[in-house]
């Protein structure tokens, strides 16, 4: 009966025209706000999950690494069991420390060598992430590397026309310092190909042999930096049984652990998002209070009739309440129904195109999640009940005589 009453109340015309105008603006209000929540919500759940598909890429699902230190010695025994243990599918070993590569320009990289498994434990050898040569890392005595297309770059070594000879300096762990005649090992490394992915990795990575990089590092044959691994089971079950079998002087990372700060930063960054957009719809609610408190005043007599006829103030506030969820419905669903034709056309069509073309894709991703559609619409609620609360309140505790 309470929203048949607020049903009524908007449908019916107004001795003030500026009470129609008023409602109509709170209603388009709310219907902007939630649109551009649903919208900007969805194009951001679209980046976050090209972003963190694109660092899946990169990181394998699981990896040990030392507690301490940055090597770890794993033995064959160790190992086997590694491999024996259920969940796990694929295992690879690295390892990795920072050089200068020189071609025609110098820059400082991070040297990861890796074996023939590597590929199998990560998706970076696909030909999306591939664009020039091929990923192949040679041998031991021959090496090749695959480079990060920002490295490339700042190197100056071209893959395809391969003009400028490379050659890797790293750490020589034998020499007392650093900067002494011996403090560097050389080696001439032949490019094979570039990798793109994410300009944290392409600006910082390349990748070539494992043997390669033992020898230069002076490791030992069970030495090495980490253990990456693909696994078939929930991480935290393959993870509490690789914690069992190591124990305590290894860390055992799933691929959420490996980047929790950016997974944190992602969270933070929309529920920004979602806080800035959200004040379009506390405007609308001061609009929404305008209209109420105008719709009262309109409707004096007839409170004071529903109290003559046995009306109790919850019934007149319920009514007041009502007619403000009835302007939010209305809004909500007009703005949830742009959103959804607006991020349907973009799935679809992809008309808004991101500018230059520096990015893995050239338009705007969109990712609909119904826990996005379900978050405003509880906040349109909270909204409108919090601002239809005083004019209701208002109208259902004042004394309306039916004199005139």
């Amino acid at each position: 009966m309470n929203l048949l009453f607020a049903w009524r109340y908007f449908r019916s015309r107004k001795s003030t025209n500026a009470i129609n105008v008023i409602a109509w603006i709170s209603i388009t209000a709310i219907a902007v706000g939630s649109a551009a929540l649903i919208i900007v919500l969805s194009v951001f759940n679209g980046f976050e999950g090209l972003v963190k598909g694109l660092y899946a890429d990169f990181y394998a699902d699981m990896r040990i690494v030392p507690a301490t230190g940055k090597t770890i010695h794993l033995s064959a025994g160790t190992i086997h069991s590694l491999r024996a243990t259920e969940g796990i599918t694929g295992i690879s070993f690295t390892a990795e420390e920072k050089a200068v590569l020189s071609g025609a320009l110098q820059t400082i990289v991070t040297v990861k060598g890796v074996d023939e498994q590597y590929t199998s434990v990560t998706n970076i050898n696909t030909p999306q992430h591939i664009p020039k040569g091929k990923f192949s890392l040679g041998t031991a005595a021959e090496p090749e590397m695959v480079l990060g297309a920002g490295i490339e770059n700042a190197a100056g070594v071209e893959v395809e026309k391969n003009l400028y000879p490379a050659t890797l300096y790293m750490p020589n762990r034998k020499a007392g310092k650093l900067l002494s005649e011996d403090g560097l090992n050389s080696f001439s490394i032949k490019p094979s190909g570039v990798f793109l992915i994410q300009q944290d990795f392409d600006n910082k990575y390349i990748f070539t042999n494992l043997g390669f990089v033992k020898y230069m590092l002076d490791m030992q044959p069970d030495e090495f930096s980490s253990v990456e691994m693909k696994i078939n089971r929930p991480a935290d079950e393959v993870k509490k049984k690789l914690q069992a079998l190591l124990g305590t002087s290894y860390i055992i990372e799933t691929r959420y652990e490996q980047n929790k700060s950016l997974y944190g930063v992602m969270q933070l960054e929309k529920w920004v998002i979602y806080g800035i957009l959200s004040l379009i719809l506390v405007v609308a609610a001061f609009n929404m209070i305008g209209a109420l408190t105008m719709l009262v005043l309109e409707k004096q007599k007839d409170i004071a009739v529903l109290k003559a006829m046995g009306a109790n103030e919850q019934l007149v506030q319920k009514i007041f309440l009502g007619e403000g969820l009835l302007l939010a419905g209305i809004g909500a669903t007009a703005g949830i129904s742009i959103a959804l034709l607006t991020c349907w056309i973009q799935l679809h069509f992809k008309p808004v195109k991101l500018g230059g073309n520096t990015f893995i894709i050239d338009y705007y991703p969109v990712k609909m999640l119904p826990a996005d559609f379900l978050l405003v619409i509880i906040t349109v609620t909270i909204i409108a009940v919090g601002a239809a609360w005083i004019p209701s309140r208002k109208a259902a505790q004042q004394l309306f005589s039916l004199k005139s």
